[in-house]
């Protein structure tokens, strides 16, 4: 499994089991729901801001070194 895959996959694992939706990722990141779905699918590199990445932690309940490695600031 490639890197990138694993991330994505890891995003989305975290997301489920959080029980956090698309759009509530969406409107905590200020993004819109495409963004996040094509994070997704590999169709785009998530480039957080930090604010973004702080918001995406207390959304998930997690720390930071709980997001997969790509999902960090920027």
């Amino acid at each position: 499994m490639s890197e990138s895959i694993e991330a994505r996959s890891q995003f989305v694992l975290l997301r489920q089991k959080k029980s956090v939706t698309q759009k509530a990722v969406a409107e905590a990141l200020e993004v819109s729901e495409h963004t996040v779905w094509a994070w997704e699918k590999g169709r785009q590199i998530p480039r957080l801001t930090i604010p973004q990445a702080k918001a995406l932690c207390r959304l998930f309940g997690v720390g930071i070194e709980e997001l997969p490695d790509n999902f960090g600031p920027s």
